[in-house]
């Protein structure tokens, strides 16, 4: 987090956009650290590499706002890229947000940056300042800055080592099968869609305890698998019974079903899925390995091997 000296309240010129700014600001109060400079100054603990990602949430490409608040949607768009955060076990320094306001979304304005503020006060970090524009239609584009010792890739992955996730899947896939045919979800099923969460300290504690590869699960089990399977040049085979599943989620939700932001992680050695579960209040399941042969995953069912999932394809429609 920056220098707290340098946590002063930059006055701002005329304008409508710094108008909004202001509203913003003053919604954030303490969250928002030096918002009105051209860049903002991230200073990281020495010894530690700096870890950055970005991401985009597009209304009608991401999210309806007939399915979703706008502080939903707020949140759901900065969890995200905190979740890439989680995905290395980095600790986050801040946020920079850049906003497209179409005109029917002005107005809501402070809606937005209520469930901005959410997902940044969740994580225990700051927004550090970023861009505001009229557009189309509602965009959000995230970018997050943290920090890691060593931080986790998927890449490292070796045949004997095991797979684990974090949680249980397919809430969010389950709540959008429901809403796409016009149907009210669960409440617990839209509550998963609706609000999830950057599994960061969570990512650190596995770190820690010998945690070699990790990816978040955002596209999906199966297809994200399949993203860390590429990256360390393995297979990987998943006991699909084994995956842990949310209340009323089938077990193509768990496989398939994106937006989860849970945590998928290699390790050579079992971890302690009590003691996480005590810890966190979440659950750590083993939930298949990796393995010699062909790079890919391989969906086992009942000791049969079966067809795997696709993942989301970011340029489908």
């Amino acid at each position: 987090m920056p220098d707290s000296s340098a946590m002063t309240e930059m006055n701002l010129g005329p304008g409508t956009e710094f108008d909004l700014i202001r509203q913003m600001r003053e919604r954030w109060g303490a969250l928002a650290v030096d918002i009105g400079d051209d860049a903002s100054v991230v200073r990281v603990p020495r010894g530690e590499q700096m870890v950055v990602s970005t991401d985009a949430a597009i209304e009608d490409v991401h999210f309806r706002r007939e399915w979703l608040s706008l502080r939903e949607i707020g949140y759901r768009a900065v969890t995200a890229a905190l979740s890439d955060l989680a995905a290395m076990a980095a600790s986050p320094k801040g946020v920079l947000v850049s906003l497209e306001l179409s005109p029917d979304s002005v107005d809501g304005l402070l809606d937005l940056a209520d469930g901005i503020g959410d997902a940044v006060n969740a994580a225990s970090t700051v927004v550090l300042g970023g861009n505001l524009v009229g557009g189309d239609v509602l965009a959000i584009t995230t970018t997050v800055v943290g920090s890691a010792y060593t931080p986790l890739t998927r890449a490292g992955a070796r045949p004997g080592d095991l797979l684990y996730v974090t949680g249980s899947l397919g809430g969010p896939g389950a709540a959008l099968t429901a809403l796409r045919s016009k149907k009210n979800p669960a409440t617990e099923l839209r509550a998963r869609f609706a609000h999830p969460v950057a599994r960061i300290p969570e990512a650190r504690w596995l770190a820690a305890r010998g945690a070699i590869a990790a990816i978040d699960v955002s596209d999906g089990l199966a297809g994200d698998a399949g993203h860390l399977a590429a990256a360390s040049d393995v297979g990987i085979e998943i006991q699909a019974e084994r995956v842990p599943r949310f209340p009323g989620a089938t077990q193509d939700d768990a496989l398939a079903g994106g937006e989860e932001y849970e945590l998928l992680v290699v390790a050579r050695a079992p971890f302690p899925e009590a003691e996480f579960a005590t810890h966190f209040g979440v659950s750590l399941t083993a939930i298949g390995r990796v393995v010699e042969g062909p790079q890919g995953v391989r969906i086992m069912r009942d000791g049969k091997r079966v067809a795997a999932p696709t993942g989301y394809d970011h340029f489908s429609r």
